[in-house]
């Protein structure tokens, strides 16, 4: 019977020992053994046995069923790791060799994988606390969960040693939050558009070798490549300076040195430091370890049309200025220097970090400023600008709206920038001042009508003087306008009653037009209804014209041919004088001969007596007078024979000495010499009476002219011929 019992309860106790020596482990669980009875015992710094020392043991119990000893083992079931879609998972080593000094992660090796293997781990000289990768979301992993605590949003595998945590384990109180971490910070981390704005991602290294002094962010071999290229483009000469491959290659990304600070082993191992990164993070999706690296979202830098951006380094090489020594306000510089650059970036959108690079954004298109009550839509620059306020020399005050437009040439925004600092500086701190005081000064200067008639010319000297102003800060001026002016209401009342009676003038001068339009309408009207009569005098006026233009030419030309008749009658009677001066000069010398040889033969007398002989012979000089008045006549005879001469001279009986001239009176013959009166008046008084009987004939053709009749010798009466059967007397 007592054996009976014996076998019974050793029965029992198999039982129990092989029922609790038995583990049926899940397909997603592990089994952690613990040993309760060692020989052996750990290090004080390792939590797991590797020996066969009491404690974890390293090898987990893998899905199935397996048997260890109890009570010699115990066997806790654990989850394998898994990482949602979109998280990543934190993996803290608590097993290895401890951190260096300063060191916030442990060196990573591509041979740990998943740190599903704790041999190859520790043997590989694995290090304790946090491991630099994470594991990728889908990730699913027997880790040892006294090795490794891995970290995601929903909850925390492994078991943690340090008493604190495992308090909170055994309470199921452990979170992210209680290894100072969100649920944000667990995710995938998405730089993405936000909305309609572009954006970078600003990286932050927790660790890392420090920064070399001066240094406020870290590159990746820091500016050497940027001062090998500025060394070559020196040594080929200055014409092949271009910035532009500076400017590229400072956006340029090194990232991929590192997977984009994915792999942050590659990111040490490659220089990187610790602090502000110069390299931000584009458009994507990072597992980033949340211990290791920060992500700030900022703007990325957006050049519209129009616009340019001046660059102001805060890292790079040291400060080389290229402005000259004219320029004192800063330094300019070439891209990769400290300073503000002298390249400015143009249209484009620029993956800058703007915590080493403030960008000021310089408007190049004509920039309108109003002072006035509304803003412009285009920008805000002139949001705190208002009226101009000002006051006249009699003391009333105006309100001036104002518009100004002014430029910035893309080429000189640099150093506009480095003058004045930002655009906002420009209007508020430069423009603002100039404009405002230019305007009371003037305002000050003048009567308020002055001004209001001097308007334009304001406006004109107010150009001269702000372009003259900004031209100092390399701003250009397009305009200034005098938008409105508000006037107080006593001017205004004044000005309006003025208005008022020069539009009342301006009704007086306009109905003075109209009846002025009417009197002439009614002119216009009579001259319309004697048109015809105007018509019809007109046509004679220019009848009469060409008639009297006519008579004028005919004029002229009888004048023209009277004066080359004339000439040339002058011209051949002077060559008749000449000739005939010529042949009595050859006949007087012929004569004097002749008379020299009679005065030898004859003598002086008697040469005297023949010369009277020829004088009269050759003279024609009559002896016998042409009309003889005897003595035995009477008075009557006398007044007959003269009456007679009369008569023929007027051509009213025919001379005897004319071809046609009819056969004279058998009873008195009349000489055909003129009778000399010794009155000269006397025959010109005639000719002109017969020039004017000769006019009053009417317009007659020209008759040829008569020859004129021989007269005698100047101071000779004519002699009376003896009339026929009648006495005569000799002489």
């Amino acid at each position: 019977m007592t054996v009976l019992i014996v076998l019974t309860v050793l029965a029992v106790v198999v039982l129990i020992v092989l029922g609790k020596s038995l583990h049926v482990i899940g397909a997603a669980q592990v089994g952690l053994v613990a040993k309760t009875f060692s020989f052996r015992k750990l290090s004080d710094d390792n939590p797991i046995a590797f020996k066969g020392e009491a404690g974890y043991q390293a090898d987990l119990l893998m899905p199935g069923v397996r048997f260890k000893l109890w009570p010699i083992f115990n066997v806790r079931k654990f989850p394998w790791v898994q990482v949602p879609a979109g998280e990543i998972g934190v993996v803290i080593a608590q097993v290895g060799d401890p951190l260096p000094i300063g060191a916030k992660s442990a060196v990573y090796q591509s041979a740990f994988g998943n740190f599903s293997d704790l041999s190859l781990f520790v043997t590989a000289g694995g290090e304790k606390g946090v491991q630099r990768p994470v594991l990728p979301p889908g990730t699913l992993v027997p880790i040892h969960p006294v090795a490794f605590l891995v970290i995601t949003t929903q909850a925390v595998y492994g078991l943690p040693v340090s008493p604190d945590l495992a308090a909170l384990g055994r309470g199921g109180d452990l979170l992210p939050a209680s290894f100072g971490l969100s649920g944000s910070q667990l995710r995938v981390v998405v730089i993405a558009p936000d909305g309609d704005a572009d954006v970078v991602g600003v990286v932050t290294a927790l660790e890392g070798e420090p920064l070399l002094s001066g240094d406020i962010a870290s590159r990746l071999g820091g500016f050497a490549d940027i001062a090998e290229i500025e060394a070559a483009q020196a040594e080929s000469g200055l014409e092949s300076r271009n910035d532009a491959a500076l400017i590229d290659l400072l956006l340029g990304s090194k990232n991929t040195l590192h997977n984009n600070y994915q792999d942050f082993q590659a990111f040490l191992d490659a220089g990187g430091k610790i602090g502000l990164q110069h390299d931000p993070l584009l458009y994507g999706a990072y597992l980033l370890n949340p211990f290791l690296i920060r992500v700030d979202l900022v703007p990325m830098l957006v050049v519209n049309q129009g616009e340019v951006a001046v660059i102001k380094g805060f890292v790079g090489l040291p400060t080389d200025d290229t402005s000259g020594t004219e320029f004192k306000f800063g330094s300019i510089v070439r891209p990769g220097h400290r300073g503000i650059w002298q390249e400015p970036l143009r249209t484009g959108k620029y993956p800058i970090n703007p915590r080493i690079y403030a960008a000021e954004i310089v408007p190049t298109f004509i920039l309108t400023l109003n002072w006035a009550e509304a803003s412009s839509e285009a920008h805000d620059l002139d949001a705190h600008l208002s009226s101009i306020v000002g006051k006249s020399r009699e003391g009333f005050v105006f309100r001036i709206d104002l518009q100004v437009q002014i430029h910035v040439p893309d080429t000189r925004a640099p150093k506009v920038i480095s003058m004045v600092g930002t655009m906002r500086n420009l209007v508020s701190e430069v423009l603002q001042s100039a404009v405002g005081n230019h305007f009371r000064n003037t305002l000050q200067a003048l009567e308020a009508v002055r001004f209001i008639e001097t308007r334009r010319q304001v406006q004109t000297a107010a150009f001269d003087a702000i372009t003259d102003y900004l031209s100092q800060y390399e701003v250009e001026t397009k305009g200034v306008y005098i938008q409105d002016v508000v006037f107080p209401d006593d001017l205004v009342e004044v000005l309006t009653q003025r208005e008022i009676a020069n539009q009342e003038k301006a009704t007086y001068e306009e109905q003075q037009r109209a009846q002025i339009s009417r009197v002439e309408m009614e002119n216009a009207k009579g001259t319309a209804d004697m048109q015809a009569e105007l018509a019809s005098a007109q046509v004679g006026v220019r009848i009469k014209t060409s008639q009297a233009e006519a008579r004028e030419a005919e004029a002229r030309g009888e004048a023209a041919y009277v004066e080359l008749t004339g000439n040339a009658e002058a011209t051949r009677r002077r060559a008749i004088g000449l000739a005939e001066a010529k042949a009595a000069e050859a006949l007087g010398l012929a004569r004097a001969t002749g008379f020299e040889a009679q005065v030898e033969a004859l003598g002086g007398p008697a040469t005297a007596l023949v010369a009277v002989a020829n004088a009269i012979a050759e003279g024609g000089v009559t002896i016998m007078p042409d009309v003889l008045v005897t003595g035995g006549g009477n008075p009557v005879d006398g007044l007959a024979a003269t009456l007679m001469r009369y008569l023929e001279d007027n051509g009213a009986l025919p001379r005897p000495d004319r071809p046609e001239a009819a056969e004279p009176d058998p009873m008195v013959a009349v000489d055909t010499t003129e009778v000399d009166t010794g009155d000269s008046d006397t025959d010109e008084q005639s000719d002109e009476q017969s020039d004017d009987l000769s006019g009053d004939c009417g317009d007659t053709q020209d008759e040829p002219e008569e020859p004129e009749p021989e007269r005698s010798a100047p101071g000779r009466r004519g002699r009376p011929r003896p009339l026929e059967g009648g006495p005569t007397d000799t002489a």
